[in-house]
Parts: C-alpha cells; sequence; structure tokens
C-alpha cells in the first residue's frame, strides 16, 4: 500500500467518530419519537456521549503507550462497532444510552488518541503537517457530511441504518491495521488508577453541572437535585456552581496526584509538565473553545428546524448543506495556506468568520425561514470553523516529544470531547432555562390565560420546560384540560420563548468566539508546515 494508504485508513476512522454525533443532531427529532423519548434525555446521550470520551481520552492515550498504538487501535474499532450495533437495534432510550453513550463511547477512547499518536508515528516534517490537515479535514468532511448523510437516511430508510453501516466501516478497517507501521510498547504495564478516577470525575461533574443547569438553576434553584426526597440547595443556592467548584478542585487534585505518582517513580496517567508547553497548552485551549462552539451550534440549529419550523431530517441536513460545504472547502484549502500563513492566521480569520455567520443567523431566527440569509450566515459559519479545525492538531503534537506523544494524543481527544460536552451542555441549558423563564413570564402577564393555566404553568416551568414543536404542545394543552380559547395564545407564546432562547443561545456562541480571538493570540506565529517539522524541544515551539 501507497503511503499514503495508512493515512487513508485512519481518516476512514476519524470520519466515523466525528459522523456519529452529527447524525445524532440531526435526527433528533425522529429518534425522539420512535424511542418515545424527550428531547432531553437525547440530549442526555449525546453529552453522555462525548463526556465518557472526554473523562478517559487520557486513559485511553496511556494504554497505547502501555501496550501499542495499533493493538489498541484495532480493539478500539472492534468496541466501537459493537456499540454502534447495539444502538442500531435499540428499543428504548435505556439501551441507547448503553450502546451510544458508554460502548461507542469507550471505543473511541481508545480510537482517537490512537489515530492521532498513529498518524506521527507514520509521516515526518511537512508530510506530517500534511496528514494532520488531511484529518482536521475528514472531521470536518464528517460533520459536513453528516446532516444530509444522516437527514437523507433517517427520512428514506432509518436512523438505525446509519450506525449499522458504522459497524461495517469498522470491520473493513480492523481488516486493514496491519499495514500501519507501530511504535514500541513501554515496558511498565501499571496504570494509573488513581489519575484515571480523579480526571474522570472533575471533568464529569463539571459537564454534569453545566448539563443540568436549565433544570437545576445556575445560581438560584428552579428545580433541584433530589436524592432520597430532599431537595439539595447548599445555603439556599443552586448545587450547580458547588458541582464545578468541586469538579475544579478534584482537577487540581488530579494535577498533585501525578506529581506524587513521579515523586514515586510511577508512571502518571499525565506528566504535567506537558502542559507547561506554551503551544501545546494554548492549542488544547483553543479546542476546547472551537468545539463548544460547534458542539452548541450543532445541537441548537436543528431545534430551530424541526422544532419551530417543523422540518424533517432531510430537510434539516439540506438547509445545514451551506455550512457542511464550506467547512469541508476551508478544511480542504487549509493545508495550502498554512504552508505559507501561520496557526495564528488561520485560526483568527476562522472566528472572524464565525462571528460574522453567528451574527447573520440571529438576524434570521424567525417564525419563518428566510431562506438566503440564513444560507449566507450557515456558510459563513462553516467556513470560519474549517478554517480553524485543520490548524489546532498541528499545534498540539508538533508541540510534544516522541515520548509525550500518547499523552498529547489523549489530551487532545479530552479537549476536543469536553469542548462538545460542554456545549451542547451548556447551550442546551440555557435554551431550557431561558425558554422556561420566558414562557412562564408571557403566560403571568397575559390577561386573556385563567388562573388556573397560569398555575399550571409556573409550575411546569419550576423544573425547566421541554423543548417540544407547536403540535405536540396542543397534545399537552389538551391532556391538561386547558381551554380551547386559551391554546392558541399559548402557542404563540411559547414559539415566541423558543424564538428569544434559541437566538440567546447563539448569542452564546458569538461571545465565546470573542473569548477564542483572545486565546489565539497565543498561538504559534510561524507557518504550520514549518511548525510540523519543528522538534518539540525547539525553543520556538515551547516558548515562544
Amino acid at each position: 500500500m501507497s503511503k499514503w494508504g495508512v493515512l487513508i485508513i485512519l481518516c476512514a476512522a476519524q470520519f466515523i467518530m466525528v459522523l456519529d454525533t452529527t447524525v445524532m443532531n440531526v435526527s433528533v427529532s425522529s429518534v425522539v419519537e420512535d424511542l418515545d423519548t424527550t428531547l432531553t434525555q437525547v440530549q442526555l446521550a449525546i453529552t453522555l456521549y462525548t463526556l465518557v470520551m472526554g473523562s478517559f481520552m487520557l486513559f485511553g492515550g496511556r494504554l497505547g503507550d502501555l501496550f501499542g498504538r495499533r493493538r489498541v487501535f484495532a480493539i478500539g474499532l472492534l468496541v466501537y462497532g459493537t456499540g454502534s450495533l447495539i444502538t442500531a437495534f435499540s428499543p428504548n432510550i435505556g439501551v441507547l444510552l448503553f450502546g451510544w453513550s458508554f460502548v461507542e463511547g469507550a471505543g473511541a477512547v481508545l480510537v482517537m488518541p490512537a489515530i492521532i499518536s498513529l498518524t506521527a508515528a507514520n509521516y515526518e516534517g511537512r508530510e506530517r503537517a500534511t496528514a494532520y490537515s488531511a484529518l482536521g479535514g475528514i472531521a470536518a468532511a464528517g460533520a459536513a457530511a453528516g446532516p444530509l448523510i444522516g437527514g437523507w437516511v433517517t427520512e428514506t430508510l432509518t436512523w438505525r441504518v446509519v450506525f449499522a453501516a458504522e459497524t461495517v466501516v469498522c470491520i473493513v478497517v480492523i481488516a486493514c491495521v496491519r499495514v500501519i507501521a507501530d511504535t514500541k510498547a513501554s515496558g511498565s504495564r501499571r496504570l494509573d488508577w488513581g489519575g484515571t478516577g480523579l480526571s474522570a470525575l472533575g471533568l464529569g461533574l463539571i459537564v454534569i453541572a453545566l448539563l443540568q443547569a436549565g433544570s437545576w438553576g445556575f445560581i438560584r434553584p428552579s428545580g433541584a437535585l433530589t436524592i432520597a426526597g430532599t431537595e439539595i440547595t447548599p445555603f439556599g443556592f443552586s448545587v450547580v456552581p458547588f458541582m464545578i467548584a468541586a469538579g475544579v478542585f478534584v482537577l487540581i487534585g488530579f494535577v498533585g496526584w501525578e506529581n506524587r505518582v513521579i515523586a514515586h517513580g510511577g508512571t502518571p496517567l499525565m506528566h504535567p509538565r506537558l502542559l507547561r508547553t506554551l503551544h501545546l497548552r494554548n492549542g488544547l485551549v483553543m479546542l476546547v473553545a472551537q468545539q463548544t462552539i460547534i458542539g452548541g451550534m450543532f445541537f441548537v440549529i436543528p431545534i430551530y428546524l424541526q422544532y419551530v419550523l417543523l422540518k424533517d431530517a432531510f430537510d434539516t441536513g439540506l438547509k445545514l448543506a451551506p455550512m457542511s460545504v464550506a467547512m469541508l472547502i476551508a478544511a480542504f484549502a487549509s493545508p495550502k495556506l498554512a504552508a505559507t500563513q501561520s496557526p495564528r492566521r488561520m485560526v483568527t480569520i476562522g472566528l472572524v468568520l464565525v462571528i460574522i455567520g453567528s451574527s447573520t443567523l440571529v438576524s434570521t431566527i424567525e417564525p419563518q425561514l428566510q431562506g438566503v440569509p440564513f444560507a449566507i450566515g450557515m456558510a459563513v459559519f462553516g467556513a470560519g470553523f474549517g478554517f480553524i479545525a485543520s490548524q489546532l492538531g498541528n499545534v498540539i503534537m508538533s508541540s510534544a516529544s516522541e515520548r509525550d506523544r500518547g499523552e498529547a494524543g489523549g489530551l487532545q481527544g479530552t479537549a476536543q470531547n469536553i469542548g462538545t460536552s460542554v456545549g451542547v451542555a451548556m447551550l442546551g441549558a440555557l435554551l431550557v432555562a431561558s425558554l422556561s423563564s420566558g414562557f412562564n413570564q408571557a403566560a403571568q402577564a397575559d390577561p386573556d390565560l385563567s388562573e388556573q393555566t397560569k398555575s399550571q404553568i409556573a409550575e411546569a416551568s419550576a423544573d425547566g420546560i421541554e423543548i417540544i414543536s407547536r403540535d405536540q404542545l396542543d397534545d399537552v394543552a389538551e391532556a391538561n384540560a386547558v381551554p380551547q380559547a386559551e391554546v392558541d395564545t399559548l402557542v404563540d407564546s411559547y414559539v415566541d420563548a423558543q424564538l428569544t432562547a434559541i437566538k440567546g443561545a447563539i448569542l452564546l456562541v458569538i461571545f465565546l468566539a470573542g473569548l477564542g480571538l483572545v486565546i489565539a493570540r497565543r498561538l504559534p506565529r510561524i507557518p504550520g508546515a514549518e511548525l510540523g517539522t519543528a522538534d518539540a524541544d525547539d525553543s520556538r515551539v515551547s516558548n515562544e
């Protein structure tokens, strides 16, 4: 097989890793109906999937160091394919959570760090920079193709077919892994279980707190965490900020634990010194910001299309197509541009385009689709993200020495998936909180609604209102014996609250992209191709 045949194999694995989440996003209403569940439960599945990956990605990278990255890559694909098959045949949300969020997530924990490390092992210099750009492009292609593939298959057949097909792809890739060159496994087989537990606990507390903020309240309790019938509201506040603080302290403890392991001559899950490498650290922070933005947008925009405009999965995919095509073009144009332009400039251009595209989208969020402006906003946003996505892998991995590439790959996967989890959780929580508050306020101020109806809405809003369509709200109103004369008023108020909540979520994306511009100033100023040839210990990379 040619030298680029290895990259094709790795890109195939990368493609299905990314395709998975985008298919779930665009098929969300069909999954909700098919499994007789709620949007909140599907949001939980999406968040847990990326949370499992993010929380244990360092562990997966370490297993690759210990037992050989090619072997762990193959085992991970086997686990991932098994999870995809379970998901394809899941009869309810519980089985889907097990198959997709946990089994597939566990497989991805093994596969994703191995993809990054095996790329570094099989290519050097400019070829490595090109390979990482290609992987970024394939990630963009998966994100781009997911809505179209998922939408078409969901409407023509069923969303389950996509997951069954992923199992077939896994089998084909496993059959080809022998052509991939591997690095020697580490002599020590001891695992840092304490570090693994602390890192997973700290990250899990933060993401779960953000996920539940819409239901529990961020500062003031709305609903509350309830254990054995007791509401947990420390000092009269929501438990969310306390969970986030606890997660931060656990992660600080994780760093202390790793230093202790090193001091006693052990092998840590992650060497804290890696985070002292300037460009690696800044690349990781930028990656978290990037994934928070795209993860949130891929969750919010399909909600607008499917629950406000009542588009089916295929129509949703078509409306996302301008973003998909622009993202793909920008990602594959980036390697040539990166030969002469620095990652800092490329990422900055991408973030500016993300801000312009998101600002355009906010102006189009109305009860009727504004086709041309919406398509332009999606295309500009997609182009911006395509430029960003193709740069950060090379920045991160070129900042790590050969011995640290497994850990660096794990850190990259952690940042990528925690960012996605935070994006879905944070924007989802903002949607629920804004929708509940806005709908309740409109209802309480409406003189045409009875006191009984207002009381029902206030009670429902306390724990966070589900995101549903206009037709579903009609059914809920009928089931709760709301007088027919009040239903139209309720529906209009609910749709207005939905639109306001969606606009608020996109405004948060703009704010995050603005913060990203500040972070991007810390990225390397040398062209990406030159960065790919630099040794990780070169002062240009480590200390610039």
